[in-house]
């Protein structure tokens, strides 16, 4: 069973923070489901930071991709759009400190690259331009270093190098590459290159068999010596050896309503964050240690609020933090902390279907709402925010809606709201 927390839309790009020990945390999920349950007042594995980044007008385009420096307190943010920068530059608390638009096109995919020398940026371009189909290296400030692939040209050769819209890499601490290929062009591959830049093997083809890709779109590699590829069109993630590229497994059980689209591991590497856009949700899946993959298993689950579309994640390997980047949400100025219902229904307290009211900032009261009812609520504070949450019976959840049925009450009075239509 897993449990989702259902966040709303604050920008363009979110932030998760690690909640307290996963470790810990493992038993009570995998065995209890239930202790989760968030109007018990349990904890969540991740809370949202809404004061990321401090200022959200920074972002003038879509943002596509996200990555973290965890050695230096960066992050970078990839966008896309009409004489906007395309490169973001942020500290880890979340203050913008520059841009850079050097030779991007269309940024699909970002990752950075640490070593005793130095750090670079590598990005994969899937423009159609004279920059596009290429993958790029460039220094923190954004000057280009080295470009992979055959820029403005579209194609399959290994010698001269080229791709077709190049989705995402990864690089491990050797100079070791992996590049997936691509995001719904004629290639559909796995390929680890040296630190030279030369092939060292390469898997994949269109197809739905052992081995082959509908859109490899993420890859990522753990401590244990396997590469892990979200295959989007296929709706699986399938599995591979980093030093011979021989098929380990894969895992479709978890992804029958949308496939993965990002896959990344927590920092103690017992966990996999996987994207899932058209349900904007964060799947976080047991990762199994060295030996077989077996089945994939949901522990817990993120639900972002709908439209927000979830596309590519990083992790920040030192602090746990999870960044977010999603293409389909809109800025938003307001801002609400999120509070869970805790000690206001005891543990035997039935909770049917429709829509519960909820005073936050030291109200006292839920009060039962059923959908298309006028009702009246009493709060005690001044300023209280009031809130949707819909509870749907045999689910261990309780949502947050979407805010457009708000309302601001002070004390002595009382508000209104009339729903519209049922909160889904």
């Amino acid at each position: 069973m897993s449990v989702a927390t259902e966040f709303g839309a604050f920008g363009t790009f979110i932030s998760l923070i690690l909640e307290s020990d996963l470790q810990l945390l493992t038993a009570a999920l995998v065995l209890k489901a239930e202790y989760f349950s968030p109007w018990k007042g349990e904890q969540q594995m991740f809370k949202l930071d809404i004061g990321w980044p401090k200022t959200p007008e920074d972002f003038t385009g879509q943002t596509f991709c996200v990555a973290v420096d965890s050695l230096h307190g960066l992050v970078y943010v990839g966008q896309r759009g009409d004489n906007v920068p395309k490169v973001l530059v942020f500290s880890k608390e979340g203050y913008f400190l520059h841009s850079w638009n050097d030779t991007v096109e269309m940024p699909h995919g970002i990752f950075v690259w640490n070593t005793e020398t130095g750090s670079s940026v590598w990005i994969t371009d899937v423009g159609t331009g004279k920059y596009g189909h290429t993958v790029k290296q460039y220094s923190p400030l954004g000057k280009l270093l080295q470009v992979l692939g055959t820029p403005g040209n579209a194609g399959s050769s290994l010698i001269p190098l080229q791709f077709d819209q190049p989705a995402e890499i990864f690089v491990e601490e050797t100079g070791e590459v992996y590049v997936v290929d691509g995001d719904g062009g004629m290639n559909n591959r796995l390929l680890k290159l040296s630190d030279d830049y030369k092939e060292i093997w390469l898997t994949g083809t269109n197809g739905s068999g052992i081995g082959q890709f509908k859109i490899p779109h993420s890859v990522t590699v753990d401590a244990f010596g396997r590469v892990w590829v979200a295959d989007r069109g296929n709706k699986r993630i399938q599995v591979f050896d980093k030093v011979t590229g021989e098929w380990l497994g894969s895992w479709s059980g978890c992804f029958s309503e949308d496939g993965p689209y990002s896959v990344r591991f927590t920092a103690d590497y017992k966990y996999l964050i996987v994207a899932q856009l058209n349900i904007n949700r964060l799947a976080i899946l047991a990762a199994p240690p060295v030996g077989s993959i077996g089945d994939c298993v949901i522990v817990h689950s993120v639900q972002l609020a709908d439209e927000t579309k979830p596309h590519l994640v990083d992790v920040d390997m030192k602090s746990g933090a999870v960044y977010v980047a999603e293409i389909g949400a809109q800025q938003s100025n307001f801002s609400l902390d999120l509070v869970w219902v805790q000690g206001m229904l005891g543990e035997e307290s039935a909770m049917s279907d429709g829509v519960y009211m909820l005073c936050l900032s030291g109200g006292e009261k839920i009060v039962h709402q059923k959908p298309h009812e006028q009702r009246q609520l009493h709060c005690e504070s001044v300023g209280v925010e009031v809130m949707n949450y819909t509870v749907k019976e045999n689910e261990n959840q309780m949502a947050l809606a979407k805010h457009q049925h708000r309302a601001v009450m002070h004390s002595g009075g009382t508000a209104t709201q009339h729903l519209d239509k049922p909160v889904t």
